[in-house]
């Protein structure tokens, strides 16, 4: 539910962040790997690789009214039709933006994220800030990100937890109608479905 903080939420796996750590210091020392190759690697599982799978949950739900309403009444369970389950996506809810509701994400405590569906969580997600300002002043969040929310349209903010993690299920952009599915995901960005943005438009992908 939106702003519940009376719940458990999953502590930073410090140790192994350090041994990561070390030991790509020590690669890197070594000359053993590119750190731009690294970079490259983070970018796609942040960018591309990750939100493609969230994408295509989004683009069927928009396209499969059945597909839909599996996915308002169980989402877990949907989205692993598609092969998307897992470590850190073991129970999901999906939240629908509507013409008077706009729904975002967050981790107030720690930065639990889907990564099933939406890879890794950016670097912003996980930042004391956003954590804190999204839930306080979601607007002003918004407005930050260049997304302009109409004051009469309210706006949740969905707090996830060890124990569930929201997917936004952003609005279906218009002039898409006739649209496959394969289109649609092109059209599905990993901010719209964390609420910080919309999809693109047909316009945009031209």
């Amino acid at each position: 539910m939106p702003h519940d903080h009376n719940h458990s939420h999953t502590e930073p796996p410090s140790d192994v962040v350090l041994r990561v750590k070390a030991l790509e210091s020590l690669l890197l020392e070594k000359d053993l790997i590119d750190p731009e190759a690294l970079d490259l690697i983070a970018d796609a599982f942040e960018h591309k690789i990750g939100p493609r799978n969230g994408a295509r949950v989004v683009a069927k739900a928009w396209t499969d009214p059945e597909y839909l309403e599996r996915l308002r009444t169980d989402a877990t369970a949907a989205i692993a039709e598609l092969g998307f389950s897992g470590l850190q996506g073991e129970h999901m809810a999906v939240v629908e933006n509507t013409s008077t509701v706009h729904n975002m994400t967050v981790c107030t405590l720690c930065s639990c994220y889907p990564w099933p569906t939406l890879g890794l969580p950016p670097v912003w997600y996980k930042s004391a800030p956003y954590r804190s300002r999204v839930v306080v002043d979601p607007r002003s969040v918004l407005a930050e990100f260049d997304v302009s929310v109409p004051d009469d349209k309210e706006i949740r903010v969905w707090d996830s937890s060890a124990e569930l993690r929201y997917l936004v299920l952003p609005e279906r952009p218009e002039g898409t109608e006739g649209w496959t599915e394969d289109q649609l995901i092109d059209l599905v960005t990993r901010d719209s479905m964390i609420g910080t943005g919309f999809p693109k438009t047909p316009t945009d992908i031209q």
